[in-house]
């Protein structure tokens, strides 16, 4: 396999990182070795359908709907072409940025994935020592495979964010915020878009919703508050609990809830939480906390009181919306419709980047993602006005694939095509993308 990666301190991170790549892949060619996931977007989508079970590869590639949010994502991007600007000194590149207070090596930074144990066991610790090598921050998702300690642990110099999902227990909420400050984390993500579950078609056809599964929940299992609300739950037998059929499908969902409920039994062994009530009741209690429709403007001021990081706003796609952000004192704001997993034949985030950034106007910074499959797609978004891209499925499927090794690939490949991009289009950084570099179809 094929891998190249820079510290994230090196001040060269992010420069000439194209000729790097393209000259590793080549030279470990002439002995046979290819990279060790597909390069192409498509390619990579089908590899990983291979290497995942039904199951997950519905999860991580399924939208809402007739998954129409998902195809105009993609289809906004066709209505923009890159100028090539040639006869211009381009042999130095700089893909740095200014970002949350601190000068990073490229503009790409990972979106929050959970559940990514059904891509590899490693999980989120493959995706953290990734994107470290790379230098890239990531994003921790609140439905993370692993508690956040954990990922902090398994790579130490890594730059992190935090999702939450707004739960219906503030105390909970309060609770995920302090760990997160503790454990090293630059940032809160408040996802705003996923108060209500969107009607995933691809999951409901096979009836599969993995945090029923008990996984996803290790933010929440490895909680104080959670685990207390879990104990005063399983407390209380609840006389119409609904009678699960036994199956061998069954079965097998209830030996992973009785591992996944390790943290609430002492790390009992699993004859020991099988018959505890505490891994069902963990489950349930999640599903019952895990977000709500209730939650408004009004509910961000408590986010001011339960942290010192800063706070960005993901789920914007309004104008309006981005204003109010502003209004309310947060400090960025991320413009995403959930990749299209949320609601069918939503706005394209792309489509309204362009009017956001210009009521923006550069007074915090805008994260963009929904539909960036590469690294030209990251090229047009940042001409368009994001500050910083945030990469989704594609490294879920590397993950898939390679593991740890597939993650940075995958991000390495992003990186070398917008490197490339920058570089055809005549521009030497990032700051140079513009509407300029654009022409509208």
């Amino acid at each position: 396999m094929v891998t190249s990666s820079v510290a994230p301190d090196d001040p060269a991170a992010g420069r000439g990182i194209s000729r790097r790549t393209q000259s590793d892949i080549y030279r470990a060619g002439i002995s046979g070795t290819k990279p060790a996931v597909p390069v192409a977007s498509a390619a990579l989508e089908s590899e990983a359908r291979k290497e995942l079970s039904a199951e997950a590869f519905a999860y991580i590639a399924g939208g809402a709907g007739a998954e129409r949010t998902m195809a105009a994502n993609r289809a906004a991007f066709g209505r923009w072409q890159v100028w090539p600007r040639p006869l211009r000194d381009v042999s130095e590149r700089d893909l740095g940025v200014d970002f949350l207070g601190r000068r990073r090596p490229t503009p790409l930074l990972l979106a929050p994935l959970g559940v990514m144990e059904m891509a590899h066991a490693d999980a989120d610790l493959a995706v953290a020592r990734a994107a470290a090598s790379v230098g890239i921050p990531y994003t921790l998702s609140n439905q993370a495979s692993f508690p956040m300690e954990q990922v902090a642990d398994a790579a130490p110099q890594g730059s992190r964010l935090f999702q939450l999902y707004w739960s219906a227990s503030d105390d909970l909420n309060r609770s995920l915020l302090a760990r997160a400050e503790a454990s090293g984390c630059e940032a809160i993500v408040v996802t705003l878009d996923t108060h209500l579950l969107g009607w995933r078609t691809r999951d409901l056809d096979l009836a599969y919703l993995p945090f029923t599964r008990g996984m996803g929940i290790a933010q929440y299992t490895s909680d104080p508050v959670f685990q207390q609300l879990v104990r005063e739950r399983a407390s209380v037998p609840k006389a119409d609990a609904a009678a699960v059929k036994v199956t061998p499908k069954a079965v097998a969902a209830a030996l992973t809830i009785a591992r996944k409920g390790a943290p609430l039994t002492g790390g009992g062994s699993l004859r020991d939480n099988l018959r505890s009530p505490l891994p069902r009741a963990a489950v349930e209690t999640f599903l019952d906390v895990f977000s709500t429709p209730a939650v408004t403007w009004d509910d961000l001021a408590k986010a001011r009181e339960w942290t010192s990081l800063p706070i960005i706003l993901k789920g914007i796609v309004h104008p309006d919306d981005a204003q109010s952000a502003l209004d309310a004192g947060m400090d960025g704001i991320w413009i995403s419709n959930h990749g299209g997993r949320q609601i069918d034949q939503s706005v394209p985030t792309l489509a309204v980047l362009p009017e956001i950034a210009e009521r923006v106007a550069g007074r915090v910074p805008i994260v963009f993602d929904s539909g960036v499959r590469g690294g030209a797609d990251a090229a047009i978004a940042l001409a368009l006005g994001a500050t910083v891209v945030a990469l989704g499925r594609p490294y879920a499927y590397g993950l898939g694939i390679a593991g740890e090794t597939g993650v940075r690939e995958v991000v390495r490949n992003v990186l070398a095509e917008l490197d490339i991009t920058l570089g055809l289009a005549g521009l030497t950084s990032v700051s140079q993308l513009d509407r300029d570099a654009l022409r509208e179809v």
